[in-house]
């Protein structure tokens, strides 16, 4: 089973699985044809995150990439333009995860979106409106990115020199701060997902530079009560508060899950903490052995930095900008990200991946899924398309459908803000394992949808 945001790349992950691929196979196919169909929220000028679970185990994939060495330690810190890059990580990320797990090879896994850039594709309900740059479609048009064709077929053939030395690094180089030797010194990493439990299910996300660990505290703060709605704000934004404040490249935060930090936790007010704005792809696949891939990757705000690399087809990430969480640019080092894959395990076995994108939505998105999915026991479907809050500060959002529970957040000392704006509650996918038999869901608020055979 397959579940994305875009009707093309659901196709391209089934047919890498019918061609004998397997879940990280499709997941790359996938993400491909998302960068075509979705260009204003991925692309290969971006960062990538992924858990797999191989049957046996969790491995976690983070494709994050840095601020230039040699960059200005800048305050501000730039929201756009080029000195909003940093190095993007999704291509040698797609390159390790078939390297290790793949069948078919990364020239395979590309060749539908290949077609796609070079053929055209048309353009969904969904996304036709968050197409800010020219060309400017409208649903149902056909669009063709031939230079980005270009582009994924010499990757497809060379593999991530393609893009990280030679002639696509020194276009890169040529319009940000970037430097050559920036991108030819990038390596993504495997490394060790957090986990939390939550009554009977293990909820498994990255850590830093991701704020996995905020929708795990979030989970945790919530297990220790009923999990109500004012509950379910209540501990997002104690969460948010605590992952804004202690999530930098490289930090521990394991602290923050301990049951005697969540109970004394639990006891106090939060703080208002402010995020901004983002947009990302997230999909997920479960193969015929079992194996699942939780997969997500971005270019932070609609068309990133709104820099494209000449001649390539590639529009590079302004992940640069949330370097604003930490108050200044860091030279050489990756700043706090808001991508973040879900798993979950039950007694040792595949419960299924998940995922919202949404920018700085995504932690308390997978709080709200997860509760869903585990206390309230709806399929992916439901647990998807049930409305949604956002906390921003002291203001909580509610999606309509949460309407009429205004009143119980109003009555905790909260802002309510009765939201007509659907995008601001993102989109997510999710696949669940019951036996043999796979449930999945995509997200009404997108254009996607979930298939398997």
């Amino acid at each position: 089973m397959v579940a994305t945001s875009q009707p093309l790349a659901t196709s391209a992950g089934l047919r890498a699985l019918e061609r004998g691929g397997n879940a990280a196979d499709a997941a790359l196919a996938a993400a491909a044809v998302c960068c075509v169909a979705e260009p204003m929220s991925t692309g290969v000028g971006g960062d990538a995150f992924a858990v797999v679970w191989d049957g046996e185990r969790l491995h976690g994939l983070d494709a994050a990439g840095p601020a230039p060495r040699n960059a200005e330690p800048l305050t501000p810190v730039e929201q756009r333009g080029p000195r909003s890059v940093t190095v993007p990580g999704a291509v040698a990320g797609w390159a390790a995860l078939a390297a290790r797990f793949g069948r078919l090879g990364l020239g395979t896994v590309l060749e539908d979106a290949v077609a796609a850039a070079e053929d055209g594709v048309a353009v969904g309900p969904v996304t036709a409106p968050a197409w800010t740059m020219p060309p400017r479609p409208t649903a149902g048009e056909r669009v063709r990115l031939p230079e980005l064709g270009a582009t994924l077929r010499r990757i497809g053939e060379e593999g991530p020199d393609a893009l990280y030395r030679g002639e696509v690094a020194r276009a890169i180089a040529s319009c940000t701060w970037l430097e050559e030797a920036d991108l030819a010194a990038y390596e993504p990493r495997w490394v060790e997902p957090l986990t939390i439990g939550y009554r009977g299910v293990t909820v498994c996300e990255l850590p830093p530079p991701t704020q996995g660990v905020a929708a795990l505290e979030g989970l945790g703060l919530l297990d220790l009560g009923e999990p109500t709605l004012a509950a379910q704000v209540e501990c997002a934004r104690l969460a948010l508060e605590d992952a804004l404040g202690h999530v930098r490249d490289g930090a521990d935060v394991s602290g923050l899950l301990a049951r005697s930090y969540l109970e004394e936790r639990r006891a106090q007010p939060p703080v208002p903490a402010t995020e901004p704005p983002g947009g990302t792809v997230f999909l997920c696949v479960v193969d015929g052995d079992g194996m699942a891939v939780s997969f997500i990757q971005s270019l932070f705000e609609g068309f990133g930095s709104r820099v494209v690399a000449p001649g390539t087809g590639i529009v590079l990430q302004n992940r640069g900008a949330c370097f604003a969480v930490g108050g200044a640019v860091e030279p050489g080092r990756r700043p706090y990200h808001t991508l973040i894959p879900g798993m979950l395990v039950r007694d040792g076995r595949l419960l299924g991946p998940f995922g919202v994108m949404g920018g700085f939505l995504q932690a308390q998105a997978h709080l709200q899924l997860v509760s869903a999915l585990v206390d309230d026991g709806l399929d992916p479907q439901a647990a998807l398309d049930r409305p949604r809050f956002r906390v921003d500060g002291s203001t909580v959002r509610l999606e309509e459908g949460l309407w009429e529970r205004a009143p119980e957040l109003e009555a905790a000392g909260l802002d309510v803000v009765r939201s007509e704006e659907r995008a601001e509650f993102g989109g997510g996918q999710a696949i669940l394992a019951d036996g043999d038999v796979l449930l999945g869901g995509s997200d009404a608020r997108k254009d996607g949808y979930a298939a398997g055979f």
